[in-house]
């Protein structure tokens, strides 16, 4: 059973929560890790590290209803992925509200192999389903177990199963196109 941290406020009444020394350990062992979450269900640094620096913000604001410290990191990574959802929402808005669509500005350094080859998996995997991409980024790229997706996300281990099942397929079918 973990243990849970008692500190003290101003006043000295206990507060039972995540401390912000815990949280600030966990900033600097995950937040690559975070980042490298984020990047795989967005498309650019910028909004990635936006996204990590809230949700550190947003657990932190609310560290007093993380009871179990062992779960801020899981906390995060929720937070990171429904971040990462309303950034691509928003986005989706944007581009609805635009007169023509942006072009896509690819620079000219792109040419090296293993550049393309991540490019390509990336087109893949954002012409996947939300669900099936999200279940693939933290099963695969996260490294979580089943599980771990699956209360991420708020749904069942068979959902997780059958969305990562069908992202796979939809994944190999598109980079047998590409190649």
């Amino acid at each position: 059973m973990p243990v849970q941290r008692h500190t003290a406020d101003a006043d000295g009444v206990p507060v039972v929560g995540t401390s912000v020394d815990h949280l600030t350990e966990t900033y600097r062992t995950h937040y690559r890790s975070l980042l490298g979450l984020a990047a795989l269900l967005l498309d650019d640094t910028a909004s990635c590290e936006d996204v990590v620096q809230e949700a550190f913000i947003r657990v932190h604001s609310a560290r007093k209803r993380v009871k179990d410290p062992d779960k801020t990191l899981a906390y995060l990574r929720q937070t990171v992925v429904n971040l990462s959802r309303s950034t691509l929402r928003r986005r989706i808005l944007g581009l609805k509200l635009l007169a023509k669509p942006m072009p896509d500005m690819a620079s000219a350094e792109e040419g090296a192999y293993e550049a393309l080859e991540r490019d390509e998996l990336k087109r893949a995997m954002r012409g996947l389903q939300r669900r099936q991409r999200e279940v693939l980024v933290l099963r695969y790229f996260a490294d979580m177990t089943e599980e771990q997706v699956a209360q991420t996300l708020g749904i069942s281990r068979g959902s997780v199963k059958a969305y990562g099942s069908r992202g796979i397929a939809a994944l190999r079918v598109a980079m047998e196109k590409a190649a």
